[in-house]
């Protein structure tokens, strides 16, 4: 599989925030898309998520579901933790479970790779920014997706969390999958680098 993106054009507010910008992922690797605050790190992974249009240029994958779009083959991890305060841990990933479909992995499972499943039964209100996280991240695992499109992953983990998702992150790429992600830290795995330069 490879997810290329040839040409690509961004506009926000009016302003052009890159254009032809080129980038490509296949199977097993990792790309990290770096660069200064407002250069557009973000829009790029909202792009290729379907979330944010493309003005120009064109976004392909090869060798995916011909039956799928790239945005029901991904996961996007965004700079917030989409939770609802008043269901439990189990709950809240339940909802995701349902709601996305797809291969479907043991949500226990999934917490506790995470190190969350002595938190299930907890409303989500009670969690710290870095349990949050860890809980998004646990959705990554319940439900299977080739493509992981990770917007600052790390951002509120601390250590013993960025080495537990730099194992989920490898474990994912060896199983076949991909990861792009937006970020200002070194994600702790092999990657390749896309530098987006602000825009002028």
């Amino acid at each position: 599989m490879r997810l290329s993106g040839r040409g690509l054009g961004c506009i926000r507010g009016g302003r052009e925030v890159f254009s032809g910008l080129d980038f490509a992922a296949s199977t097993g690797e990792a790309l990290a898309v770096t660069g200064p605050n407002g250069a557009g790190k973000t829009s790029l992974l909202r792009q290729i998520a379907g979330l944010l249009a493309i003005p120009s240029g064109a976004i392909d994958l090869d060798g995916g579901d011909g039956e799928l779009t790239i945005a029901e083959q991904a996961h996007y991890l965004g700079h917030r933790d989409a939770l609802k305060p008043a269901l439990s841990v189990m709950e809240n990933l339940a909802f995701w479970r349902d709601f996305l479909g797809g291969e479907v992995s043991d949500a226990g499972q999934s917490l506790a790779a995470v190190g969350l499943d002595h938190t299930a039964q907890l409303p989500a209100v009670v969690l710290s920014a870095g349990q949050r996280r860890r809980l998004s991240i646990a959705r990554l695992l319940t439900v299977r997706r080739p493509i992981w499109l990770l917007d600052e992953p790390t951002s509120t983990l601390d250590v013993g969390g960025q080495a537990m998702f730099a194992a989920l992150m490898q474990e994912h790429l060896a199983r076949g999958g991909m990861i792009v992600a937006a970020t200002h830290a070194p994600l702790g795995i092999a990657s390749s680098e896309l530098r987006i330069g602000a825009a002028a």
